[in-house]
């Protein structure tokens, strides 16, 4: 039987950064700096007797903001959604009638936006 394995802090820092990544999912995108915090998203609105909003998080946000409405989901077909919201240019994200009735099952899809001034953001719907 042989003793512990003994690692070089090189190896014991990859395998921390591993162990803590571990189930961790990062995303990345778009603008925004480091010191500016992602604006709040808005509560989705229950559509009676039909399908609620859908609220979409938005990587390194800075105003904007992607809802969905339960009308445009029981519609169905392909949707382009403005996601501007209170930042102070426009972005756009295009859905496919595939993806939306993914989203309207709860299902995960995540889309990059248009690229406006410079830079784009990907938009996840849960």
């Amino acid at each position: 039987m042989q003793g512990p394995r003994m690692f070089d802090r090189r190896e014991f820092t990859v395998a921390s950064a591993l162990a803590m990544l571990s189930g961790v999912v990062i995303t990345m995108s778009g603008c925004g700096s480091s010191n500016s915090p992602n604006s709040p998203t808005p509560e989705p609105t229950p559509n009676p007797g039909g399908a609620s909003d859908k609220t979409g998080t938005i990587g390194s946000n800075h105003g904007h903001s992607a809802v969905i409405t339960g009308a445009q989901l029981a519609a169905g077909g392909a949707l382009t959604l403005n996601i501007q919201g209170s930042a102070s240019h426009p972005h756009t994200v295009t859905l496919t009638g595939a993806e939306l009735t993914s989203i309207a099952g709860s299902q995960r899809v995540s889309k990059e936006s248009s690229s406006d001034s410079s830079h784009s953001h990907t938009v996840t719907f849960n």
